[in-house]
This record gives C-alpha cells, sequence and structure tokens, in this order.
C-alpha cells in the first residue's frame, strides 16, 4: 500500500522509527531528514539544482563509532510526486573501516509506514553471536 505523505509527516514518521541522524539527499546537503530534503529542494526552486528528481536518495549511517570501527550505511530511494513523498525501497548495509562490505539487506516494495525501525534494520546487517550451550561435566570420580 502506497503512503504519500508530505515532507513534515513524512520525516516524522521515519524519525519516530529511530532514522534520527544526519542523511544526505542526492549526494549532498547534509542534515536531519527534514533539513537534508528541505535544502535539496530549496536548491531545486532556486535554480541551483536543476528540476527535482522523481526519485531522491537519501544516504546516511544508522550506526558510526569512529573511523577506524565497521559501521551501518542506510540508502533509502524515495518517489517524489507533486510535493508528496513515497518510500519505495531500502538497503541498509555493514561496512568494514575500509569501506569493504560486510552484510547486506535490501528491503522493497515498502512504505513510510511499513518500514521496519532503524533498530530492526540494524539487526538485519549485524553480528548477532550465537551462544553455545556447555553440558556440564560431573568431572572424574575416582
Amino acid at each position: 500500500m502506497e503512503a504519500l505523505s508530505d515532507l513534515n509527516t513524512f520525516a516524522k514518521i521515519l524519525t519516530a522509527k529511530g532514522y534520527n541522524g544526519y542523511f544526505h539527499t542526492q549526494g549532498a546537503y547534509a542534515g536531519k531528514l527534514k533539513e537534508s530534503i528541505g535544502t535539496y529542494l530549496e536548491n531545486c526552486r532556486k535554480g541551483t539544482e536543476g528540476t527535482p528528481k522523481s526519485e531522491l536518495l537519501l544516504t546516511g549511517f544508522l550506526q558510526w563509532t569512529g573511523e577506524d570501527e565497521p559501521r551501518i550505511e542506510c540508502s533509502m530511494w524515495v518517489k517524489y510526486l507533486n510535493g508528496k513523498f513515497f518510500l519505495h525501497k531500502m538497503e541498509v548495509a555493514k561496512k568494514d573501516q575500509f569501506g569493504g562490505l560486510l552484510k547486506q539487506s535490501k528491503l522493497t516494495n515498502l512504505s513510510v509506514i511499513t518500514a521496519p525501525k532503524a533498530k530492526e534494520v540494524i539487526a538485519m546487517v549485524s553480528d548477532t553471536p550465537v551462544q553455545k550451550v556447555v553440558p556440564k561435566g560431573k568431572g572424574f570420580r575416582h
């Protein structure tokens, strides 16, 4: 089901789901979701960016602990039509400190309503340690 939202509603729903970090719209315009998209659209209106694309690419980090550590990146493809936004697909990737792909998950047929929370998306690409049950030995008896 498609959920078309204006910018305020779109950003509010995704922020409530934990996507509250900084993003880039179309590879530039760093800021929170609403700020980044808003700045891009404002530059389109001013003529410095051309006409707005019908599909916007938003990229950002969901988890960052430093340049020497693995990180989790998120890319969202958002359809933009007549001032309304529709989350189309999402790609989440865990990358090492050199940018090499460690694990990736792609989500399609999304809407802003059905998109998983950021914590759920992080869990999809995180390493969850598997605990092994070690049976208790009775030891040696003499």
